[in-house]
């Protein structure tokens, strides 16, 4: 059975050392400290997410005949977000940490049992100060703790009172203090032992005012940020159907930023307040759902396969009863094996009729389907594989993400890294380099393969350096090929190696020679 705990910190520092280092990502904002859960991908970066973004659209959209592409705004209608349950509904019940100020989510504290050591207020010895104000700490004897743990604790929370900096808080006196046995109690934070404030609900959406003369007392002039793709999908099922004359089963795909009010951002981009989604509304009829649920399962399996992702690093979580969405009826999470531990990349829901039903209902707008063949209509169910494309990007980059020790022919170690894309997947395709700087020709021919290969992939030209470190600066860009223009492009061993040029193999770092003239042919099959 898989460890599903089992992390690889140090791993997950070089890769973030090299996102930045190398162009992928950087933390957003950074010139004025950071901006919290968002990240700007750099040149690389975005080579990368669009290549993704690419492959998805073209292996789900463009290759078949039964789903048609969508992109809806941004902002959102406060009456779709009502309908779909969002508002009232997507928000968390929060609590504070009154010491450390840790915000936690109150339905995820975990019950104990201890002493609870409570005190009414604190003073400060030959000095005016006092405080009253209720705290409470929890201890846990069976862990060796004791009333001295308490009072440390108390002391460093009435210390945050002191205006006087020179003031010690371990010379805080403690007052009323008093104890109590309980059990099973969700009041205190398990890290700390602090009191916690009482559950609130913290929403997840970001909401704006829309309009010149807006007014935040004006509830026509709030408008939300999505916090999913999904429901632009739902609300525009009617018009796609009408416009594209698609029979079920169809599909709706959209890519497109979403928004979520992260309380704990966390894993670099793995969880953020900004992020994008992949996601397909499949559209069906109620007896096809099951089966449907678990093709789409399937290809999306293989669709991860095709872009590098091995299955053997991919699991399945069949997510249980009472685990699931409540309107789901099935449900399947493709995780991934990040150096952070095993985590979600991608849903597949089985959402039945409830989100077409919702806004057929809060509309007062028929949202059904009438079925020519049976006779009969119906609101058709709807199947999601919603993909993080976030995610997947950071997949892709911790699965290529190797180290390697070469040892030369005189037995010297070297060591490199490298990032393994997939050729479809990666930044750089080629990499295009003259042997010698000096060489007129060999810069002029070089940049002559550039400019023909530039409008049909991405490419980059270096001539900066020895050979042997560009190589190795690709390397660790994750470019597959490099063609280097030579003395034999340019006829110097005869006519049977002019006018080709020397390709090497990032992986295996093998050469071969290819006539320029087939340069583009050879890297088109090679990136497909």
């Amino acid at each position: 059975m898989t460890d599903r705990s089992n992390t690889d910190p140090q791993r997950m520092e070089k890769i973030v050392s090299l996102c930045k280092r190398r162009g992928f990502i950087f933390q957003s904002a950074e010139l004025y400290g950071g901006l919290n859960g968002c990240w700007d991908y750099g040149p690389l970066g975005a080579e990368l997410k669009k290549n993704l973004k690419d492959y998805w659209w073209r292996k789900n959209v463009r290759e078949r005949d039964d789903i048609e592409g969508i992109d809806g705004s941004i902002l959102t209608h406060r009456e779709v977000l009502t309908a779909s349950g969002h508002i009232g509904g997507f928000s968390d019940p929060m609590c504070d940490d009154l010491l450390t100020k840790a915000r936690l989510r109150a339905d995820q504290i975990e019950p104990q049992d201890g002493v609870v050591y409570s005190y009414t207020g604190a003073g400060y010895p030959d000095t005016e100060w006092s405080v009253e104000r209720p705290y409470s700490v929890l201890i846990k004897p069976e862990e060796n703790q004791n009333e001295n743990n308490a009072r440390k604790i108390a002391k460093q929370y009435y210390g945050q009172f002191l205006k006087d900096k020179e003031l010690s808080p371990k010379k805080i006196s403690l007052a009323g203090e008093s104890t109590e046995e309980v059990k099973g109690t969700t009041s205190f934070n398990p890290a700390t032992g602090s009191l916690v404030t009482e559950p609130r609900e913290f929403n997840l959406m970001f909401k704006t005012q829309m309009g010149a003369s807006s007014s935040e007392d004006d509830p026509n002039a709030v408008a939300y940020l999505r916090p999913e793709t999904a429901q632009t999908i739902f609300v525009n099922f009617k018009n796609v159907l009408e416009t594209s004359r698609q029979k079920l089963p169809f599909g709706v795909a959209q890519i497109g930023k979403a928004f979520r009010n992260e309380i704990n951002p966390r894993n670099f981009t793995f969880r953020s307040r900004e992020f994008e989604q992949m996601e397909i509304e499949y559209f069906c009829a109620p007896e096809d759902g099951m089966r449907l649920t678990d093709e789409w399962l399937e290809k999306r399996l293989d669709f991860y396969e095709e872009i590098g992702i091995p299955r053997e690093k991919l699991h399945i979580l069949d997510v249980p009863d009472g685990e699931r969405a409540f309107y789901s009826k099935k449900t399947y999470d493709i995780e991934y094996e990040f150096p952070f531990g095993i985590q979600e990349l991608e849903g597949v829901a089985y959402r039945t009729d409830y989100d077409l039903g919702k806004h057929g209902d809060h509309s007062g707008k028929a949202m059904d389907y009438f079925d020519e063949e049976k006779r009969e209509r119906f609101v058709p169910h709807v199947v999601e594989p919603s993909a993080g494309c976030d995610r997947t990007v950071l997949a892709l980059i911790c699965e290529a993400y190797d180290e390697e020790v070469l040892t030369d022919d005189k037995g010297k170690e070297d060591s490199r890294t490298v990032l393994r894309f997939t050729p479809k997947m990666a930044p750089i395709k080629a990499a295009i380099l003259p042997l010698l700087k000096k060489s007129e020709d060999q810069t002029r021919i070089a940049k002559e393969i550039q400019k023909s290969l530039q409008p049909f992939i991405n490419v980059f030209y270096d001539e900066s350096g020895a050979v042997g470190r560009r190589y190795r600066r690709q390397d660790e860009a994750g470019t597959p090929f490099c063609l280097t223009v030579d003395f034999d492009t340019l006829g110097e061993s005869g006519d049977e190696l002019k006018n080709t040029v020397t390709i090497r193999h990032r992986d295996s770092m093998e050469q071969e020679r290819v006539a320029i003239d087939d340069l583009l042919v050879w890297l088109l099959k090679k990136i497909q």
